[in-house]
């Protein structure tokens, strides 16, 4: 079964930038479409963006602009810039592919 780690999250400050990452391990990987989600406290979980299988990228509106996902060279890693971070980015970022779910990262957004 696939297995998948997120990492990259933190503390950091209005108008700054982090690059989550999302990997994947497990028998038999191939190339997967890889999702990104959030939940903020109190706040239902989020589509934030999909990468399909054909790196096709995906986003609701309003997440168009500031977050940006991608594949990296080993095709089973995702990553998720997230740029000019604004408190209302605070939030547990999960990836998702094939059903699975990782364990999530913090992000915190203040100054």
């Amino acid at each position: 079964q696939v297995q998948l780690v997120e990492s990259g999250g933190g503390l950091v400050q209005p108008g700054g930038s982090l690059r989550l990452s999302c990997a994947a391990s497990g028998p038999d990987l191939g190339i997967a479409a890889v999702a990104w989600y959030r939940q903020a406290p109190g706040n239902q979980r989020e589509w934030v963006a999909t990468i399909t299988r054909t790196d096709v990228t995906l986003y609701p509106d309003s997440f168009k602009g500031r977050f940006t996902i991608s594949r990296g060279n080993t095709k089973n890693t995702v990553y998720l810039q997230i740029d000019n971070l604004i408190p209302e980015d605070t939030a547990v970022y999960y990836c998702m592919r094939d059903s699975v779910w990782g364990q999530g990262t913090q992000v915190t957004v203040s100054s």
